[in-house]
């Protein structure tokens, strides 16, 4: 639970960084993975192993790549918006005569059914279309070579951090060891 709290704690930080700084190279990744890697070691108690670490990286990765939905639609906020462009027939010139009435028809038939399409999109599909673009998100910054590369390593060290933090602590056992040295023999000393 507090790895889950972590992460979207991680995620609003993430992404209040992205937007605020504008820097698209995750450097926040780092933060995020340490966050979630110690959030996590406190939940359990400091018993760590394998699945607390590969739960800690998934949670990692899926903070920091679902960031990129509200950096973008803040980028989609902030872009000026285009002017309309009027269309080339205007509304007082007669339509063309060769139209018959079963085209205009069908082109209105067409126009509802495209609407009705946009309307049995729904919320969750939405969301879900949403989060996959999201986790695609840190493959999809490689279109930039340079910058999504060490985005990604980037990305892929905060994972090691919340990895290593996850991690079962080491018990050494050494031994075996007598309890009390044997008493000495009397015979020996003679």
């Amino acid at each position: 639970m507090f790895g889950i709290g972590a992460a979207i704690l991680g995620l609003i930080l993430y992404a209040a960084f992205g937007i605020i700084t504008g820097i698209k190279i995750g450097y926040a990744s780092l933060a995020v993975g340490w966050l979630i890697g110690k959030a996590m070691r406190k939940d359990s108690n400091g018993v760590g192993g394998r699945r607390y670490q590969i739960t800690a990286a998934l949670l990692t990765y899926a903070a920091v790549s679902m960031a990129a939905v509200p950096i973008y639609f803040s980028l989609i906020s902030k872009a000026p918006k285009p002017s309309r462009v009027q269309s080339s027939q205007s509304a007082s010139q007669p339509p063309d005569s060769t139209t018959d009435d079963s085209e205009a028809n069908s082109a209105s038939g067409d126009a509802e059914s495209k609407t009705a399409q946009q309307r049995r999109i729904n919320f969750w599909a939405a969301l879900g279309a949403l989060a996959l673009i999201g986790l695609a998100s840190p493959f999809l910054e490689l279109q930039n070579p340079v910058g999504g590369a060490i985005g990604l390593v980037i990305l892929f060290v905060g994972m090691r951090f919340a990895w290593q933090q996850t991690a079962a602590p080491q018990i050494d056992v050494v031994g075996p060891f007598q309890a009390r040295a044997p008493a000495p023999s009397p015979l020996a000393s003679s």
